[in-house]
């Protein structure tokens, strides 16, 4: 009996250290009072992070160590591989937190913090610039160095490669970091017109046609990949064949909006365009959706449709608008900055299709190998034994058949 009383105790005791320390995460950082959803969602990872500001600066400075500053955004689909394999990873957060004062910046809401650390990445690196944006900056914030993504093994070596260069060179970073600083400064500064500049509609049309001689006419966009909407272009375009009447221009955009229109990087079934493709074609995006970009293309989709009349851009414009109605503007009239390319865990998994689950969902053999079709769904996939849903055609076309 006694034994019996004995264990029911202990059994209840250990239940009760196990209640009040089960639903707590093994590791907080300081990022658990930000409101930032990218800060929050970093705020158990095993590194000590810092949020920007003069308490990490000053941190940097009474330990005498360089600020290991990461930036990235809620959406991001590197940022959170990144976090998956490096951050969330003891080892490397042993080296990060012992070495370095780690800080990590919501690019969405200190964009100018992003600037200065970016204009870095691009002079300092060799490679291409992008999120996740990962910076090794002197105590007073003045970079040194700065990269995007890097797998676990790459992270680990410029981890110790940027200590034992602290420790035995620091002279050649101080000096670095200042060559850096007034590249990035200079970056940013205007130079003073000091004469009367007359720019020519001849000048315009030279800088117009070496543009031009860089765009892909059969696919859109420029040459190669990933590709890029930059609405901006191509709405310049739009309106220099409305004031010189060049027809190339004109033409650039079309090839531009029709393939873009087409391709997976547009979302046929919900509306509103990722923010990138990953091949030539337009037609396997990057799935994240950002509201800059939708806004911008909207609109340039809406201009386009005033000057060629093609009913297609009509109802991308109102498809586009309708998703930002529905999934990007929030119960109080403000709009959300961006969508996440992961679903459950896995990139584009929401916007990606088995041809099974449309042969379900359609529930009718004929409308199924029409829509199927369309839209490019094979059996083993068209990507990575998925379906992206990008037309084949013309909707006339393909009913014609």
């Amino acid at each position: 009996m006694k034994t019996s009383s004995l264990l029911s105790a202990c059994l209840l005791f250990l239940w009760a250290c196990n209640a009040q320390t089960g639903n707590e995460p093994p590791y907080t950082n300081a990022l658990v009072h930000e409101s930032s959803p990218y800060l929050l969602q970093h705020a158990h990872n095993p590194v000590d992070w810092n949020p920007w500001g003069e308490a990490a600066l000053k941190k940097a400075r009474d330990e005498d160590k360089l600020l290991l500053i990461s930036i990235g955004y809620a959406a991001c689909h590197w940022c959170h591989v990144m976090e998956e394999e490096s951050f969330e990873d003891t080892t490397i957060a042993r080296i990060m937190n012992e070495h370095f004062v780690p800080v990590k910046v919501d690019r969405e809401e200190r964009p100018d913090v992003d600037n200065v650390y970016m204009t870095a990445c691009q002079m300092a690196s060799d490679g291409s610039c992008g999120w996740p944006l990962n910076a090794f900056a002197l105590p007073d914030g003045r970079p040194v160095w700065a990269g995007t993504y890097f797998p676990k093994g790459q992270w680990k070596d410029i981890l110790e490669y940027f200590i034992k260069v602290y420790a035995e060179e620091r002279d050649k970073l101080e000096a670095y970091a200042g060559r850096l600083a007034e590249g990035i400064q200079a970056s940013g500064r205007p130079k003073p017109v000091e004469e009367a500049v007359l720019f020519t509609e001849e000048e315009m049309g030279e800088v117009v046609e070496q543009f031009l001689n860089n765009i892909d006419f059969k696919k859109g966009g420029r040459p190669g990949a990933p590709k890029f909407p930059v609405p901006n272009t191509y709405e310049f375009l739009l309106q220099y064949h409305h004031l010189a009447g060049n027809e190339k221009a004109l033409e650039a955009v079309t090839a531009t909006l029709d393939n873009m229109g087409n391709g997976g990087i547009f979302d046929h079934l919900g509306g509103g365009f990722a923010r990138y493709s990953t091949d030539a074609d337009w037609k396997v995006p990057h799935f994240e959706k950002m509201l800059y970009d939708n806004a911008q293309l909207a609109s340039l989709y809406s201009k386009a449709w005033q000057v060629t009349k093609k009913e297609r851009y009509r109802e991308i414009v109102f498809q586009t608008l309708e998703f930002i109605g529905r999934e990007m503007t929030s119960p109080e009239g403000g709009f959300y900055s961006s969508l996440d390319a992961d679903s459950e865990g896995e990139e584009g998994k929401f916007y990606t299709w088995q041809k099974a689950e449309v042969d379900s969902i359609l529930a009718d053999e004929r409308r199924s190998a029409v829509f199927c079709d369309f839209y490019q769904v094979k059996k083993g996939g068209n990507w990575e034994h998925i379906n992206v849903l990008y037309r084949k055609d013309n909707v006339e076309k393909i009913l014609t058949e």
